[in-house]
């Protein structure tokens, strides 16, 4: 089994590259030009913009090939205050040079909308909001001209104090949104609500691709199944919508502390990781591992020599070069 490794969005090796430069609503409402307060909101997207190229740059360098863009590139882009100004215009070049880049290196990217993109709510206006910034995102990949291999990954969300009634709503409203949104879509169990188990069947219900998330599996797993165990499922849900075109993602962390366990350290504990690859490597030919860790990249480069020492010691991994290793489907 092949494993590449990827981050999001910042790193902490390359200096004053933020993709996510902003300008608060409050901030701009005290602008006395309102077309020249727009003008700035533009310019602060194509700073976020070559700073994204300048990121993917860094990773090709470093042969990382999967990534998770800021949502952030665009500032006060759904702000409902806003809803006549349309951006994209303005930007399609940066985008477009974005995604050449992306196609040219074969990279693997995604976009993780915030917790507020909820598709369970009970509440209609939340639930437009909801769509709109989906639609947003995926007007971002449509400017990058990439495919629907570039998807964005969100949370079932929450419960409303029943959660059978908000999966089946989640079910529902799911099947009211544009193709073009659903069709790049993935869904991920959080570390409160939704377990992998619950996440899992409403990814079979709605035929969209699951990302078993290791550290929320781990903190939000009452019945005590084994994230191996669900793998076969969560499997097929990519092979459906992907066939072999994609590997299947996970995500993965490690507990801030003991008490705050839901809370992201700054490294990953390989031992956790490594049993899990190990566990699946033989129903895997290929799989896409998103670093969730407060030192961003840093973290992964970590993660890779603590591999190599593994590796070294006499650990059945190889690392294949780059930002990947090779887990032997015989172990």
């Amino acid at each position: 089994m092949i494993v590449r490794f990827g981050y999001v969005a910042m790193s902490v090796q390359l200096e004053n590259a933020s993709p996510s430069r902003t300008m608060t609503m409050s901030n701009f409402s005290k602008l006395p030009d309102r077309e020249a307060g727009l003008r700035r909101l533009e310019q602060l997207a194509r700073e976020n913009l070559r700073n994204t190229l300048r990121l993917l740059k860094h990773n090709r360098y470093m042969d990382v090939r999967v990534y998770r863009f800021s949502s952030k590139l665009i500032p006060l882009a759904t702000h409902p205050s806003l809803s006549d100004w349309d951006p994209y215009a303005a930007l399609a070049e940066d985008f477009a040079e974005v995604g050449a880049f992306v196609r040219e290196h074969g990279m693997r990217v995604s976009f993780h909308p915030d917790h507020f993109t909820v598709l369970s709510t009970p509440r209609q206006d939340v639930f437009e909001k909801s769509v709109n910034d989906l639609r947003h995102h995926v007007k971002m990949f449509e400017l990058m001209g990439l495919d629907e291999r570039a998807a964005n990954n969100i949370h079932v969300g929450g419960t409303y104090g029943d959660k059978e009634a908000a999966g089946r709503r989640f079910v529902e409203q799911f099947q009211r949104l544009e193709d073009r949104i659903a069709r790049r879509m993935t869904l991920e169990n959080d570390d409160k609500t939704f377990t992998a188990s619950e996440t899992l069947v409403i990814c079979e219900r709605v035929g969209v691709p699951m990302v078993l998330d290791l550290h929320h599996h781990a903190v939000n797993n009452p019945s005590g199944d084994q994230a191996e165990r669900l793998w076969p499922r969560i499997l097929r849900t990519w092979e459906r919508r992907y066939g072999t075109a994609l590997p299947p993602k996970i995500h993965v962390s490690s507990p801030k502390s003991e008490s705050d366990p839901r809370g992201h350290a700054d490294y990953v504990e390989a031992g956790p990781l490594i049993r899990f690859l190990r566990d699946v490597a033989s129903d895997t030919p290929a799989l896409d591992v998103m670093i969730e860790a407060k030192r961003k990249d840093e973290s992964l480069f970590r993660l890779l020599d603590e591999l190599r020492a593994m590796e070294a010691e006499g650990a059945p991994l190889s690392v294949t070069g780059g930002a990947s290793i090779e887990v032997p489907s015989s172990v």
